[in-house]
């Protein structure tokens, strides 16, 4: 069998061997490959060894070829938002202008308006343009990322920021969702509420699992009997949670407190329990996420969860110009997770009856 391993060798040395094919003869995933060949101190000793061993017998050199594909820029980034009109995305938009103008780097804009169809279009038309890479939020229709696939089998970069997808190997950048959201709650529960309903978000969407993660673990922590129907789950804007609200307030017995995925459904569901005759916070106590301006415009005064959206867009970019301009073989992605913030206001001091 020497003649098969001869034959086998000569065919390794006339080819270029790259990092996948050390993967897979291991059976580890490139990444980890990756770092082991930089020494680095997160991988074992022993990991690598047989990375280094296999490299040194199959001559690995690392592919410039791939490298000097990744010199040819145009300095443009595309990003793909669901609305551009909307607050939290007006405030990653300015941190993505901050970093991106800093670097020299021009930015396409889509806007994708809420639709799966438009998110599609838009990726291939700034694929078509030459990004040298994507910053996406998808939209609250996006379940199937094939169009994000295309993309990455073409090796542009792709950063995804708030509204994530799990399914692709991506750099991402979030808030503490889940943490907002339970410290949301808590604080409904420390207000003495005792019925506490959430309008949750579209569910196929990762921040609306975590949301109501968030809230349901507040419940539990506090032994509280979980109702089916308290969670509603509707959209994000204004007109959903109005009408959530109000199939809220028609219960046997309704809630007496509120969590809304947004500040926009929290206004919706302020409107509807004024309509039904109903005080806030004295017979439901209401709180929002995303601390929007209009938040202290309103009677009373919203409280909410503040997110950074500015921070945001500045670390996705960062994060985007760092894979576009790495020369490493395979980039090890990166999820960065921001804290947020208890506001409260108003709309959720039971205890202590406000004029705001």
């Amino acid at each position: 069998m020497l003649w098969v391993e001869s034959i086998l060798n000569c065919f390794m040395k006339s080819s270029q061997i790259t990092i996948k094919d050390l993967a897979r003869e291991l059976n580890i995933s490139p990444s980890t490959v990756s770092r082991a060949l930089k020494n680095n101190p997160n991988i074992s000793d022993t990991t690598k060894k047989m990375v280094l061993e296999l490299a040194e017998k199959w001559e690995y050199t690392p592919n410039s070829i791939a490298s000097s594909l990744k010199s040819q820029k145009t300095n443009t980034i595309g990003v793909i938002i669901p609305e551009i009109v909307h607050f939290f995305f007006s405030t990653v938009i300015a941190g993505i202008q901050k970093v991106a103008n800093e670097a020299n780097y021009s930015i396409l804009f889509c806007q994708t308006e809420e639709s799966f169809e438009r998110e599609v279009l838009d990726t291939r038309a700034l694929i078509n343009h030459r990004v040298d890479g994507l910053l996406v939020s998808i939209s609250k229709e996006t379940t199937n990322i094939n169009h994000f696939k295309e993309v990455e089998k073409k090796n542009i970069p792709i950063v995804f920021f708030d509204r994530i997808s799990k399914e692709l190997d991506a750099s991402s950048v979030i808030v503490e969702d889940y943490e907002g959201a339970k410290k949301a709650t808590l604080h409904l529960i420390e207000q003495g509420c005792k019925r506490v309903a959430h309008l949750a978000g579209p569910k196929h969407l990762n921040i609306s699992k975590d949301r109501k993660r968030g809230y349901l673990d507040a419940l539990k922590s506090n032994n509280m009997k979980l109702e089916e129907d308290y969670i509603q789950e509707c959209g994000i804007n204004k007109e959903d949670g109005y009408h959530s609200t109000r199939i809220l307030l028609q219960l046997i017995t309704p809630p007496d407190a509120i969590f809304a995925n947004s500040d926009m459904v929290a206004l919706g569901a302020m409107q509807a329990i004024k309509e039904a005759g109903l005080l806030i916070p004295q017979d439901v106590a209401i709180i929002g996420f995303s601390n929007w301006p209009f938040s202290e415009m309103i009677d009373p005064h919203l409280s909410s969860i503040s997110q950074s959206g500015f921070e945001i867009g500045k670390l996705a970019t960062n994060l985007l110009l760092d894979e576009i301009n790495s020369k490493d073989e395979v980039y090890v992605h990166k999820t960065e997770i921001l804290p947020t913030e208890l506001i409260i206001r108003g709309s959720s001091l039971k205890n202590k009856p406000s004029r705001n």
